[in-house]
């Protein structure tokens, strides 16, 4: 037979359960609601860009130059200039972000150094782009002598997204097991070689993260641009350089200026008074399924990999 204490606290639980599934259902109703916020604009941003920009995609629009100061043609150019952009910057700041990761994580000691070290690398992350583009127009275009070029911009994107790929790279390379190095150097392997060819192997999924925010960052940016590789637009001189007029233009320099999508797309919005809505609209398609693409194809390699992984 219960004793009063024991029936008592039975009561209390049978009590209790009703409440804690109340808050759990309020808790789950709460959590889909911001998972709806998160996913509704970027679904209503599909739905309106497909809607208004889908009447302008064709074969002539992606594969023509622009004409009659862009107010017609195609942004063959633009989608060229981003994709080198994009592809140098990774070229030059994955290498870089994936060492100086693992310097820190790996051979670095840490004390209030390093501490400083990761704190400037995350305040870099927030620094507005317009002042990574003032700083890549001091270093790279003047000081360095690379012009306003795909080099320059790229050089500057790269300073850009680096924090995103060092930080990504470190939270990587810290997820693989302890046990993984002791047993790499408890077969004699040293320490480089278990880094190269134990650590690295088994962070790659991770560092992929970091390398898919990159893109994305890279592929949309446009103040940074505007100070060290794009053509410039003077409206004050009412004056729109076209590709035969601006050489600068061809893709087949370092040295020479590109075309970017979001420029592009910023100059025929807001400089470009004639330019038609459904030109605009379908440019920013464009741009839209370009940083996807890019994105999808980084993360599709990503899921081959973590399929891969044994732990």
């Amino acid at each position: 037979m219960q004793q009063p204490a024991e029936m008592a606290r039975v009561n209390t639980i049978g009590m209790r359960r009703p409440l804690e599934r109340l808050k759990e259902r309020i808790i789950q109703g709460l959590l889909a609601l911001s998972l709806l916020a998160v996913i509704l604009p970027v679904i209503l941003i599909l739905v309106l860009l497909l809607d208004k920009g889908l009447s302008a995609i064709s074969w002539d629009f992606l594969t023509k130059d622009p004409i009659h100061g862009m107010t017609a043609g195609g942004i063959r150019p633009a989608i060229l200039g981003t994709i080198y952009l994009v592809m140098l910057t990774l070229l030059l700041a994955v290498p870089t972000g994936v060492l100086a990761a693992i310097y820190l994580t790996e051979y670095a000691r840490q004390n209030v150094v390093t501490r400083m070290i990761r704190l400037a690398i995350v305040n870099l992350a927030g620094v507005p782009s317009v002042v990574f583009g003032l700083f890549g127009l001091g270093l790279f275009v003047y000081m360095l002598n690379f012009g306003t070029s795909l080099l320059a911009g790229a050089c500057t994107m790269a300073v850009l997204v680096l924090p995103l790929v060092i930080t990504a790279s470190e939270e990587a390379l810290l997820t693989v097991p302890e046990s993984f190095r002791e047993a790499s150097l408890a077969l004699g392997a040293s320490k480089w070689q278990t880094v190269l060819r134990v650590v690295l192997p088994s962070a790659l999924p991770g560092i992929l993260t970091g390398v898919i925010l990159a893109v994305g960052r890279a592929a949309g940016e446009t103040a940074p641009l505007l100070f060290t590789c794009v053509a410039l637009y003077l409206p004050s001189m009412h004056y729109m350089p076209t590709l035969r007029e601006v050489p600068a233009y061809v893709h087949d320099s370092l040295m020479g200026q590109v075309m970017a999508l979001p420029y592009h797309l910023f100059t025929i919005a807001t400089q470009v008074p004639g330019a038609p809505r459904e030109i605009q609209w379908g440019t920013a398609l464009v741009l839209l399924v370009l940083v996807l693409g890019m994105n999808l194809v980084a993360m599709v390699f990503r899921s081959h990999l973590r399929r891969g992984r044994k732990w």
